[in-house]
């Protein structure tokens, strides 16, 4: 964990002594770096998430019944993956004419400041459908800049470590999943708790949205303290980390950005399954509190850091593409009784978010930049971006909304038939992607 990871990368001029140790950023450096800024953006998304289940139908939408307002709430919640990719666009331009930490700065203010902004929304109440339309801009604002957000390190990290040792800093980029979730949660069961329905629609809800403007101060000079490194700029200038034009970038790696974007469709499908999804089901469908449900996600993340730390290590020894199969029949087979589970009370609950963040856990580790090595050199950073958006927008945006649709329309079961059609498209598209490396 301690290996520059300059030195493992290949440089005409070779290493240069005079650099002194201060200015040199280990692996373990940078991967400190990733897990705050993954978990800042996570931490995010899971604020909004939660909101959008517990707050958002009440405040922004009291003139529809439960469902339907739950139902608009999701369909804003998907505007932020809709301009992810154009956040990737506008930035990817802002990175090549005004450098790294520019574009950094800016998309991490613009986040800060559109997730900040959320916390002082007026309700349908007090400004009516305008209270719509602001939490509308608000969200794809949030959007276009997670598409800025984007800082290479993710795919940098896992390809520029010793090979047998790829599955394991794979993983490290996806812990800010969970742990962004716990935190989220714990925040939101803290005020559900601490407070009566009333004061908590309040004002309670508003400040988990200040958190998230302060953690993503933190996670910018954690990132910024990255770019501005001398091994930082060695990568840029050979080509690891440079930004190329989108379009240019898709018509060269359209193949395998579309390959990516759809391999790991299991893990998105699970993600919202165990996350966003059986909160909004237990909240609408049941008469227990979201309290209660957010201690029972917290616990069942603690289970899923364990499972993607393990997915690291079995990855190293059976294969990245050999576990995300795996994991994918997994998941298929847990789609069976997945809904049982669901619906099974108590007990029920807390083994299907046990089991599913476990096997979210072990499928997620390795899903997150499976690609990266199949782009060439000059197209991997933008490649690698646009695959990571897509993957989002296709396998997650609208996750939350079609699962909620199916199973208020036919039950519970077909949430775990959504879940199923993820598993069999991952499956699909690994074995597409093999038999076009042994043709290739």
């Amino acid at each position: 964990m301690s290996a520059n990871l300059a030195a493992t990368v290949p440089s005409a001029a070779g290493p240069d002594p005079a650099r002194s140790a201060h200015d040199s950023v280990n692996t373990g450096e940078i991967a400190i770096g990733v897990i705050i800024g993954r978990t800042s953006e996570f931490f995010d998304y899971f604020v909004y998430a939660i909101a959008s289940v517990v707050v958002f139908p009440k405040l922004v939408f009291p003139f529809a019944d439960p469902l339907t307002a739950t139902l608009y709430s999701f369909g804003i919640f998907a505007l932020a993956f809709i301009a992810r990719p154009i956040g990737t666009t506008i930035f990817m331009a802002i990175d090549r004419n005004y450098g790294r930490g520019t574009k950094l700065t800016i998309a991490l203010f613009m986040l800060g400041t559109s997730t900040v902004a959320v916390a002082f929304l007026p309700g349908y109440d007090q400004i009516g459908v305008v209270s719509i339309i602001a939490l509308s801009l608000l969200r794809i604002g949030q959007g276009i800049a997670l598409g800025g957000t984007w800082d290479g390190l993710a795919p940098l990290l896992a390809l520029n470590v010793p090979p047998k040792q790829r599955g394991w800093y794979a993983m490290i980029p996806q812990l800010g999943a969970p742990l962004g979730l716990i935190v989220a949660s714990a925040l939101f069961a803290f005020f559900i708790t601490k407070l009566s329905a009333a004061d908590f629609l309040e004002w309670g809800w508003r400040y988990p949205f200040f958190v998230a403007f302060a953690i993503n101060v933190v996670a910018l000079f954690a990132r910024l303290r990255i770019v501005v490194t001398p091994q930082y700029s060695q990568l840029f200038e050979q080509g690891d980390l440079e930004p190329k034009p989108v379009l240019k970038t898709l018509e060269a790696e359209r193949r395998n950005v579309i390959i990516g974007t759809f391999a790991p469709l299991a893990s998105f499908a699970l993600f919202h399954m165990v996350t966003v999804f059986p909160l909004s089901w237990v909240f609408l469908f049941t008469d227990q509190g979201p309290a209660r449900f957010l201690i029972i996600q917290i616990v069942a993340a603690i289970f899923g850091v364990a499972a993607l730390v393990a997915s690291g290590w079995i990855a190293d020894r059976v294969g990245r593409r050999t576990l995300l199969g795996a994991s994918a029949v997994a998941i298929a087979a847990f789609s069976g009784f997945a809904p049982q589970l669901l619906n099974g009370g108590d007990v029920g609950e807390s083994l299907f978010m046990v089991i599913g963040f476990i096997l979210l856990g072990i499928s997620l580790g390795q899903s997150s930049g499976s690609m990266a090595a199949h782009f060439s050199r000059s197209s991997r950073y933008t490649a690698s971006a646009l695959t990571s958006d897509f993957a989002w927008l296709f396998g997650a945006g609208f996750a939350p909304l079609a699962a909620l649709i199916l199973s208020s329309h036919f039950g519970l079961i077909a949430s775990g038939a959504y879940l199923l059609s993820g598993a069999i498209c991952t499956l699909a598209v690994l074995a597409l992607s093999q038999q076009l490396d042994n043709q290739s």
